[in-house]
């Protein structure tokens, strides 16, 4: 159920997102609070561990082009 690959990813996607998330609460904007809250939060459902590093790379490029807007 807990690979080792999955437990890394989710502790990275999860930081990523807090920080996100944190940058977007201080600059007052919508979409990196909720690409962060979702970065923060989809960890805890993905039992597999190449749906959990598929889905928060796709996150981490979509808070990329979505940081500044």
């Amino acid at each position: 159920m807990f690979s080792p690959l999955n437990i890394i990813g989710g502790l990275l996607f999860g930081i990523i997102g807090w920080g996100a998330w944190r940058y977007g609460k201080q600059l007052d904007l919508w979409k990196p609070v909720a690409i962060g809250l979702v970065l923060m939060i989809y960890p805890i459902f993905c039992f597999n561990a190449w749906f959990t590093w598929g889905v928060g790379s796709g996150l981490c490029v979509l808070l990329w082009f979505h940081h500044d807007e």
